[in-house]
């Protein structure tokens, strides 16, 4: 009797093919459900989102109505603040009180803080109100991607994952508008109320919609309260020493910062309560060298800050056309999530294309940024093409890094392993911004100021800052080699 020992081979590989799942579409994630729980998702990063840029419109109006123009800058740093230490504390969060519960009470405690920053009679107050927004937002920043592996299934991770880095392009232009509406009409309490109803549909939403308890709920969290307060250390370290025109205490709050991050590092290996999951400051393993490339990607885009000063004092721009010039990084970051989403079957090439990009729209802006241009459109169509790169490289690459910190976490690490991407995130662009800040200050964009100083300013921070990137690209072919194969 002959054996056809090849049919049995050919049946399987039939049986497999026919089994095996389709690339997941727009439709299947805006479909029944799945599309419920996406606008849910959305809409928190949404509100979270819009209030930033609300804010940064509104603080200068603010400031001339309620005073406190000394405390400025720390409206910006006790909101990243709070927002780290919400991050850090989602995964607690979402075990206690469950999808739904999370929800409710992270956008409760925004409203709380928009309602604080609305009637603030003085800058005290009105910092105490952005550090409760902050909390909030950290919250529902965090929660999107926790609950991204919680509601959908695993073929959506990608997609999702690019609409809610999408919204913060879809932020960009929204939030401006309405800060720039009512600071213009002298009305910037209503920026910050008009918020509220927004709110409370939304906490609506999440209360009729999410569940009410997540099937890995019983995932173990414990609070890391030292190295919380180190972590807050740290950014207040490097954001006060960025405020001093001194090169010394500049230098001294970013020592500092550093310092206290290698001391985190040192806690978090020994600790039973953790910031991330275990291993994940050792660049040699998977979830490091992933974490490691998200901190590189944020302090590259720092210099944005800049941009619409620099727009405005070396290319003759308006404040309204360099606000929208500088807005399209995000534009950038936001149709690349969109696209690179349904790339994912080419995950490991996107992400190392992703910080060449960033270093080339960098390095474009170290070469054209400088001149003294005078609205020339020659000197323009270079700035913006390099910005755009910069934003389409973050977003070319974001949806595979995070879906491959989630499919490389261990399964009892999975929540602490989503706000960790958070709070890595908004660490390092605090980091960032404070580094920028040094940058720019040492280059003389205030001494001796002008277009001299601006010129060499923007220099100075498209050449410093295109460094990130360009160590980047290195680790990305570490990740690559590490969860190569591993698509979203």
């Amino acid at each position: 009797m002959d054996f056809d020992l090849e049919q049995p081979a050919a049946v399987a590989g039939n049986a497999a093919a026919a089994v095996a799942p389709q690339p997941a579409g727009w439709g299947d994630l805006f479909s029944g459900k799945h599309g419920i729980y996406t606008f849910a998702l959305a809409g928190g990063v949404t509100l979270h989102a819009i209030n930033i840029y609300i804010a940064t419109t509104a603080m200068p109006s603010v400031v001339a109505d309620i005073g406190g123009l000394d405390f400025y800058a720390w409206a910006t740093t006790l909101f990243v603040v709070a927002s780290i230490l919400g991050s850090a504390l989602t995964a607690k969060l979402l075990n206690g009180s469950g999808p739904r519960g999370a929800y409710v009470l992270a956008t409760s405690i925004f409203a709380l803080g928009a309602l604080t920053c609305a009637i603030a009679p003085s800058m005290p107050v009105m910092l105490v109100g952005r550090a409760i927004q902050g909390l909030g937002g950290g919250f529902l920043f965090a929660l999107a991607y926790a609950l991204t592996r919680i509601v959908l299934p695993e073929q959506l991770w990608a997609r999702a994952i690019g609409l809610v880095s999408a919204m913060f392009g879809i932020a960009t232009l929204v939030g401006p508008a309405i800060g720039g509406i009512f600071a213009e009409y002298g009305a910037w309490r209503l920026a910050f109320s008009s918020l509220l109803p927004f709110s409370v549909a939304f906490a609506v939403l999440a209360y009729m919609t999410l569940p009410g308890k997540s099937w890995d709920s019983n995932e173990r969290v414990a609070v890391p309260y030292l190295q919380l307060a180190l972590l807050t250390a740290a950014v207040l370290a490097v954001s006060a020493g960025s405020l001093s025109s001194g090169m010394a205490w500049n230098l001294t709050g970013l020592g500092a910062g550093v310092a206290i991050i290698v001391l985190i590092a040192g806690v978090e290996a020994r600790a039973e309560a953790r910031l991330l999951p275990r291993r994940a400051f050792n660049v040699s393993t998977p979830l490091g060298a992933l974490y490691l490339t998200i901190g590189l990607m944020m302090l590259a885009i720092q210099p944005e800050i800049f941009v619409p000063y620099l727009l405005q004092n070396l290319h003759a721009q308006s404040p309204l056309w360099a606000g929208y010039l500088a807005a399209i990084m995000s534009i950038g970051w936001s149709l690349a999530s969109f696209l690179s989403s349904r790339w994912q079957t080419h995950g490991d090439r996107l992400i190392v294309l992703g910080p060449v990009l960033v270093l080339t729209g960098l390095l474009l802006f170290a070469l054209f940024m400088p001149i003294n241009g005078a609205g020339d459109w020659s000197l323009l169509l270079p700035i913006g093409f390099g910005l755009l790169l910069v934003g389409f490289g973050i977003g070319v690459t974001w949806p595979g890094l995070v879906t491959r910190i989630f499919q490389n976490a261990p399964p009892t690490e999975q929540d602490l392993a989503a706000g960790g991407m958070t709070t890595v995130q908004l660490f390092f662009m605090a980091f960032g911004t404070a580094c920028a800040g040094m940058v720019a200050n040492f280059a003389g964009i205030a001494d001796p100021g002008g277009t001299d100083g601006a010129a060499n300013a923007a220099a100075w921070l498209g050449v410093i800052f295109a460094i990130a990137p360009a160590l980047c690209v290195l680790v990305a072919f570490r990740v690559v080699r590490l969860t190569g194969g591993r698509r979203g």
